[in-house]
């Protein structure tokens, strides 16, 4: 495991243990989570950045599909 000093304005600093108490936790859990949170949107973005390449120019396809799983 790694360590990491961060420097945050005082304010933010007393409001973030402020939330760990309120949530049963320590400040490093709080960032823990919410790397693990940030980590998670990025692969989501990058997945979903893939996908959209590959469909790029097939629209009128998709559509098309969506038409005939419907009946019409």
């Amino acid at each position: 495991m790694s360590a990491l000093t961060v420097r945050l304005p005082d304010e933010k600093h007393e409001r973030l243990k402020r939330l760990a108490r309120e949530r049963g936790t320590t400040v490093n859990g709080l960032i823990d989570e919410m790397a693990t949170i940030l980590l998670a949107t990025h692969d989501a973005e990058v997945r979903f950045n893939a996908r959209a390449a590959r469909g790029e120019g097939r629209a009128q396809e998709g559509l098309e599909l969506l038409r005939r799983a419907a009946g019409e």
